[in-house]
Protein backbone atom coordinates (compact mmCIF):
# COMPACT_ATOMS: atom_id res chain seq x y z
CA UNK A 1 0.00 0.00 0.00
CA UNK A 2 1.20 3.24 -1.41
CA UNK A 3 1.45 6.56 1.07
CA UNK A 4 2.42 9.95 0.83
CA UNK A 5 3.94 12.07 3.42
CA UNK A 6 3.09 15.82 2.62
CA UNK A 7 4.37 18.94 4.36
CA UNK A 8 2.35 21.80 4.90
CA UNK A 9 3.13 25.46 4.85
CA UNK A 10 3.12 25.02 8.76
CA UNK A 11 5.64 21.89 8.46
CA UNK A 12 3.65 19.29 9.93
CA UNK A 13 4.01 16.24 8.09
CA UNK A 14 0.37 14.75 7.14
CA UNK A 15 0.56 11.12 5.66
CA UNK A 16 -1.68 9.96 2.91
CA UNK A 17 -2.46 6.44 2.40
CA UNK A 18 -2.55 6.80 -1.75
CA UNK A 19 -5.95 5.08 -3.19
CA UNK A 20 -5.11 2.29 -4.56
CA UNK A 21 -5.64 0.73 -8.67
CA UNK A 22 -8.50 -2.00 -7.07
CA UNK A 23 -10.39 0.94 -5.21
CA UNK A 24 -10.29 3.62 -8.15
CA UNK A 25 -11.61 0.40 -10.58
CA UNK A 26 -14.67 -0.32 -8.18
CA UNK A 27 -15.45 3.96 -7.67
CA UNK A 28 -15.03 3.78 -12.16
CA UNK A 29 -17.72 1.01 -12.26
CA UNK A 30 -19.72 2.68 -9.86
CA UNK A 31 -19.93 5.76 -11.74
CA UNK A 32 -20.39 3.89 -15.31
CA UNK A 33 -23.89 2.36 -13.76
CA UNK A 34 -24.55 5.74 -12.63
CA UNK A 35 -24.07 6.95 -16.28
CA UNK A 36 -25.81 3.99 -17.52
CA UNK A 37 -28.60 4.03 -15.48
CA UNK A 38 -29.03 7.66 -16.49
CA UNK A 39 -29.03 6.27 -19.88
CA UNK A 40 -31.61 3.41 -19.45
CA UNK A 41 -34.62 6.38 -17.94
CA UNK A 42 -33.53 8.56 -20.80
CA UNK A 43 -34.52 6.09 -23.05
CA UNK A 44 -37.34 4.80 -21.33
CA UNK A 45 -39.12 7.90 -20.63
CA UNK A 46 -38.36 10.36 -23.86
CA UNK A 47 -39.86 8.90 -27.16
CA UNK A 48 -37.47 9.91 -29.60
CA UNK A 49 -39.48 8.47 -32.57
CA UNK A 50 -41.78 11.48 -31.69
CA UNK A 51 -38.76 13.64 -31.12
CA UNK A 52 -37.93 13.12 -34.97
CA UNK A 53 -41.38 13.17 -36.21
CA UNK A 54 -41.99 16.50 -34.08
CA UNK A 55 -38.59 18.11 -35.65
CA UNK A 56 -39.72 16.66 -39.43
CA UNK A 57 -36.54 15.07 -39.73
CA UNK A 58 -34.20 17.76 -39.13
CA UNK A 59 -30.78 16.40 -38.59
CA UNK A 60 -29.54 18.97 -37.05
CA UNK A 61 -32.24 20.05 -34.75
CA UNK A 62 -32.16 16.07 -33.70
CA UNK A 63 -28.30 16.02 -32.87
CA UNK A 64 -28.64 19.12 -30.79
CA UNK A 65 -30.79 16.82 -28.71
CA UNK A 66 -28.51 14.16 -28.83
CA UNK A 67 -25.98 16.38 -27.70
CA UNK A 68 -27.92 17.98 -24.59
CA UNK A 69 -28.86 14.40 -23.49
CA UNK A 70 -25.44 13.75 -23.52
CA UNK A 71 -24.09 16.62 -21.65
CA UNK A 72 -24.43 15.44 -17.80
CA UNK A 73 -22.93 11.99 -18.83
CA UNK A 74 -19.67 13.76 -20.62
CA UNK A 75 -19.10 16.54 -18.12
CA UNK A 76 -20.27 13.94 -14.71
CA UNK A 77 -16.54 13.39 -13.52
CA UNK A 78 -15.92 16.78 -13.81
CA UNK A 79 -19.17 18.60 -11.98
CA UNK A 80 -19.71 15.95 -9.57
CA UNK A 81 -15.67 16.69 -8.24
CA UNK A 82 -16.00 20.22 -8.50
CA UNK A 83 -19.30 19.62 -5.92
CA UNK A 84 -18.70 17.00 -3.97
CA UNK A 85 -15.35 18.31 -2.79
CA UNK A 86 -12.86 15.75 -5.22
CA UNK A 87 -15.21 13.38 -5.25
CA UNK A 88 -17.72 11.58 -7.34
CA UNK A 89 -20.31 8.98 -6.04
CA UNK A 90 -18.32 6.00 -6.74
CA UNK A 91 -15.03 7.55 -5.20
CA UNK A 92 -17.96 8.64 -1.95
CA UNK A 93 -18.83 5.21 -1.80
CA UNK A 94 -14.84 3.75 -2.18
CA UNK A 95 -14.13 6.52 0.62
CA UNK A 96 -11.35 7.95 -1.65
CA UNK A 97 -11.05 11.59 -2.72
CA UNK A 98 -8.61 13.76 -5.08
CA UNK A 99 -6.30 16.39 -3.59
CA UNK A 100 -3.45 18.18 -4.62
CA UNK A 101 -0.23 17.46 -4.54
CA UNK A 102 0.29 20.17 -1.52
CA UNK A 103 -2.23 18.41 0.29
CA UNK A 104 -4.90 21.14 -0.62
CA UNK A 105 -8.33 21.12 -2.20
CA UNK A 106 -7.58 21.26 -6.11
CA UNK A 107 -8.79 24.20 -7.95
CA UNK A 108 -11.40 24.42 -10.49
CA UNK A 109 -8.60 24.29 -13.27
CA UNK A 110 -7.11 21.89 -11.51
CA UNK A 111 -10.54 19.66 -12.12
CA UNK A 112 -10.80 20.82 -15.78
CA UNK A 113 -7.44 19.72 -17.03
CA UNK A 114 -8.16 16.45 -14.35
CA UNK A 115 -11.15 15.32 -16.69
CA UNK A 116 -10.18 17.02 -20.34
CA UNK A 117 -7.16 14.70 -20.12
CA UNK A 118 -9.33 11.48 -19.28
CA UNK A 119 -8.80 11.56 -23.45
CA UNK A 120 -5.57 10.59 -23.03
CA UNK A 121 -6.14 8.03 -20.29
CA UNK A 122 -9.29 5.96 -21.10
CA UNK A 123 -11.23 7.89 -24.16
CA UNK A 124 -9.04 8.10 -26.68
CA UNK A 125 -9.14 4.23 -27.80
CA UNK A 126 -13.11 5.15 -27.30
CA UNK A 127 -13.03 7.46 -29.94
CA UNK A 128 -11.10 4.68 -31.95
CA UNK A 129 -13.74 2.33 -31.16
CA UNK A 130 -17.14 4.49 -32.08
CA UNK A 131 -15.16 5.01 -35.48
CA UNK A 132 -14.56 1.58 -36.31
CA UNK A 133 -17.65 0.63 -35.01
CA UNK A 134 -19.37 3.32 -37.54
CA UNK A 135 -17.32 1.18 -40.21
CA UNK A 136 -19.63 -1.44 -39.76
CA UNK A 137 -16.64 -3.89 -41.19
CA UNK A 138 -17.31 -7.74 -41.02
CA UNK A 139 -15.82 -9.47 -38.24
CA UNK A 140 -15.35 -6.59 -36.53
CA UNK A 141 -16.20 -7.83 -32.89
CA UNK A 142 -12.78 -9.07 -31.55
CA UNK A 143 -11.18 -5.96 -33.46
CA UNK A 144 -14.08 -3.46 -31.30
CA UNK A 145 -13.19 -5.41 -28.17
CA UNK A 146 -9.63 -5.31 -28.32
CA UNK A 147 -9.73 -1.48 -28.91
CA UNK A 148 -11.67 -0.58 -26.09
CA UNK A 149 -9.79 -3.27 -23.66
CA UNK A 150 -6.47 -1.18 -24.45
CA UNK A 151 -8.19 2.23 -23.59
CA UNK A 152 -9.16 0.71 -20.27
CA UNK A 153 -6.07 -0.74 -19.58
CA UNK A 154 -3.52 2.57 -20.39
CA UNK A 155 -5.09 4.48 -17.62
CA UNK A 156 -4.86 1.75 -15.02
CA UNK A 157 -1.04 0.80 -16.51
CA UNK A 158 -0.29 4.28 -15.34
CA UNK A 159 -1.71 4.41 -11.75
CA UNK A 160 0.02 0.85 -11.04
CA UNK A 161 3.28 1.91 -12.56
CA UNK A 162 3.63 5.51 -11.05
CA UNK A 163 5.15 6.19 -7.96
CA UNK A 164 1.99 8.16 -6.66
CA UNK A 165 -0.75 6.23 -8.91
CA UNK A 166 -1.36 8.66 -11.23
CA UNK A 167 -3.06 8.34 -14.79
CA UNK A 168 -1.56 11.26 -17.16
CA UNK A 169 -4.74 13.61 -15.95
CA UNK A 170 -3.20 13.61 -12.42
CA UNK A 171 0.14 14.05 -13.38
CA UNK A 172 -0.73 17.27 -15.21
CA UNK A 173 -3.04 18.73 -12.79
CA UNK A 174 -0.81 17.89 -10.28
CA UNK A 175 -3.46 15.87 -8.27
CA UNK A 176 -3.78 12.79 -6.46
CA UNK A 177 -5.90 10.16 -5.25
CA UNK A 178 -5.91 9.73 -1.77
CA UNK A 179 -7.69 7.03 0.51
CA UNK A 180 -9.90 8.42 3.44
CA UNK A 181 -10.17 4.95 5.86
CA UNK A 182 -7.93 4.67 8.19
CA UNK A 183 -5.88 1.64 8.73
CA UNK A 184 -5.98 2.12 12.24
CA UNK A 185 -8.63 1.71 15.02
CA UNK A 186 -10.43 5.27 15.84
CA UNK A 187 -9.51 4.67 19.40
CA UNK A 188 -5.95 4.58 18.88
CA UNK A 189 -5.59 7.62 16.76
CA UNK A 190 -8.04 10.40 18.58
CA UNK A 191 -9.59 8.92 21.82
CA UNK A 192 -8.69 10.82 24.75
CA UNK A 193 -9.49 9.32 28.00
CA UNK A 194 -11.87 11.41 30.18
CA UNK A 195 -13.58 11.26 33.73
CA UNK A 196 -17.66 11.91 33.56
CA UNK A 197 -17.50 15.08 35.63
CA UNK A 198 -14.84 16.27 32.94
CA UNK A 199 -15.57 20.46 32.00
CA UNK A 200 -14.10 21.52 28.85
CA UNK A 201 -12.59 24.42 28.55
CA UNK A 202 -12.86 25.00 24.57
CA UNK A 203 -15.94 24.94 22.88
CA UNK A 204 -14.75 25.87 19.86
CA UNK A 205 -12.77 22.60 18.90
CA UNK A 206 -15.97 21.28 17.38
CA UNK A 207 -14.48 23.05 13.93
CA UNK A 208 -12.24 20.60 14.13
CA UNK A 209 -12.83 17.90 12.01
CA UNK A 210 -11.59 13.85 13.24
CA UNK A 211 -8.75 14.38 10.65
CA UNK A 212 -7.49 17.02 11.95
CA UNK A 213 -7.65 16.13 15.96
CA UNK A 214 -5.90 12.71 14.42
CA UNK A 215 -3.21 15.07 12.96
CA UNK A 216 -2.98 17.03 16.03
CA UNK A 217 -2.70 14.29 18.57
CA UNK A 218 -0.02 12.46 15.65
CA UNK A 219 2.34 15.78 15.68
CA UNK A 220 1.65 16.20 19.58
CA UNK A 221 2.83 12.50 20.11
CA UNK A 222 5.93 13.30 18.09
CA UNK A 223 7.35 16.56 19.36
CA UNK A 224 6.78 16.03 22.73
CA UNK A 225 8.77 12.74 22.69
CA UNK A 226 11.72 15.08 20.62
CA UNK A 227 10.87 18.22 23.06
CA UNK A 228 10.59 19.99 18.96
CA UNK A 229 9.28 23.17 20.82
CA UNK A 230 9.10 25.21 17.48
CA UNK A 231 6.86 22.76 16.04
CA UNK A 232 4.75 22.69 18.95
CA UNK A 233 4.39 25.96 18.63
CA UNK A 234 3.35 26.25 15.20
CA UNK A 235 1.27 23.41 16.04
CA UNK A 236 -0.93 25.75 18.75
CA UNK A 237 -0.86 28.97 16.67
CA UNK A 238 -2.60 26.43 13.09
CA UNK A 239 -4.84 25.14 16.10
CA UNK A 240 -5.62 29.07 17.41
CA UNK A 241 -5.94 29.96 13.22
CA UNK A 242 -8.55 27.18 12.41
CA UNK A 243 -10.51 27.34 15.64
CA UNK A 244 -10.44 30.97 16.71
CA UNK A 245 -10.06 29.91 20.10
CA UNK A 246 -8.39 32.21 22.78
CA UNK A 247 -5.81 30.09 25.00
CA UNK A 248 -6.10 30.48 28.68
CA UNK A 249 -3.14 28.42 29.07
CA UNK A 250 0.25 29.25 28.86
CA UNK A 251 1.79 26.01 28.34
CA UNK A 252 1.68 25.20 24.91
CA UNK A 253 1.59 21.68 26.05
CA UNK A 254 -1.17 21.55 28.00
CA UNK A 255 -3.24 23.36 25.93
CA UNK A 256 -3.36 20.90 23.12
CA UNK A 257 -3.57 18.18 25.67
CA UNK A 258 -6.91 20.18 26.99
CA UNK A 259 -7.82 20.64 22.94
CA UNK A 260 -7.46 16.87 22.49
CA UNK A 261 -9.65 16.31 25.29
CA UNK A 262 -12.03 18.99 24.84
CA UNK A 263 -12.69 17.68 21.42
CA UNK A 264 -13.54 13.99 22.58
CA UNK A 265 -15.73 15.28 25.08
CA UNK A 266 -17.76 17.20 22.86
CA UNK A 267 -18.06 14.22 19.87
CA UNK A 268 -18.80 12.02 22.13
CA UNK A 269 -21.68 13.88 23.95
CA UNK A 270 -23.36 15.86 20.74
Amino acid sequence: MKTLQIKTTQNVNINYTIANVGERLLAFIVDNVVKFAYLYFVIAFFDFQLIEENYNNDHWSIKAIDVLIFLPITFYSLYSEILLNGQTIGKKLLKIKVINEDGFKPSIVDYTIRWFLRVVDFNFFSLIFVYVASLNLDSSYNLLLLIFLIGKIVGFLLIMLTEKSQRFGDIMANTIVVSLKDDVKFSDTILETITEAYKPTYPAVIKLSDNDARIIKDTFKSVSKFNDYRTLIKLRTKIIEVTAIKSVHTNDKEFIAIILKDYNFYTQNM
